[in-house]
């Protein structure tokens, strides 16, 4: 059911930095307006994969990818495509927040409309608060929307960052350990906010915390060694799990 609902699909994957592969053969499949939890340990590929659905693992110096990436029917590493354009389509929230220091609140939502030609101040106004309030962010900087974004609190600035990935209307949200570097509180915040994105986009986290994978994501997909080992409805995944090294994952026996 999954494959056929899915609004993106990658189909054996394998990223290399040079000769090194850190994700071997990949297949998974993101059903549309659900959150999919990427969890294994450290160095396992799971950031790595990440960045294969968006093309970002290319930029990085030495790196390869095999495969297919299939949003709706798209190849997004067919020949002719843009990998620009496939970033508005598939955006990303990093681990650490990452606002444009130099920018404004306001502009660092709307730094991505105007890349894609969105010029009209009552236009992008309108499109700016969309984001912030998809973000969960508008009550809080409404009044202060042309201060720096670094006045903002770590966990602000993360949903700013968010605010920012959401602005274009993409399909599919990444989004890369987004609470590792954030207080409870603020981890909270932002658990609460990713059950609400996805019912307008399809969600793709990375996590190292299983609870949290168990607390967000309709289905977990848990990765060893560059190896997808176990992908199944986050229930199953952390209660009755096929594979014996899932098992062994989920209750701590290694990792």
């Amino acid at each position: 059911m999954a494959e056929r609902l899915a609004r993106l699909r990658a189909e054996r994957i394998t990223a290399r930095f040079g000769a090194n592969a850190a994700v071997k053969d990949a297949t998974l499949a993101f059903p549309a307006n659900t959150v999919t939890a990427i969890i294994g340990p450290s160095g396992c590929g799971k950031s790595t994969f990440l960045r294969c659905l968006n093309r970002l693992h290319e930029l990085s110096r030495g790196a390869s990818v095999e495969g297919r990436v299939l949003l709706e029917e798209d190849d997004i590493y067919a020949p002719a495509v843009d990998p620009v354009s496939v970033r508005r389509r598939i955006g990303m929230v990093f681990q650490h927040p990452n606002p444009f220091p130099t920018m404004s609140i306001f502009d660092n939502v709307a730094a991505g409309l105007r890349v894609n030609g969105r010029r009209s101040r009552a236009a992008l106004a309108e499109s700016v608060e969309r984001a912030l309030r998809g973000a969960a962010l508008w009550d809080e900087v409404r009044h202060r929307l042309d201060a720096s974004p670094l006045a903002l609190s770590g966990g602000q600035q993360q949903r700013l960052c968010i605010a920012r990935a959401i602005a274009p209307a993409p399909e599919v949200l990444l989004l890369d350990e987004p609470t590792s570097a954030l207080d409870p509180i603020a981890t909270q915040s932002i658990e609460e906010l990713v059950q609400g994105l996805k019912r307008d986009f399809t969600v793709v986290i990375v996590t190292h915390n299983m609870q949290q994978a168990a607390r967000v994501s309709d289905f977990t997909a848990f990765f060893y060694l560059g190896e997808m080992v176990e992908h199944d409805v986050t229930t199953k995944i952390f209660t009755t799990p096929t594979e014996p090294r899932t098992e062994a994952y989920v209750t701590g026996r290694f990792g």
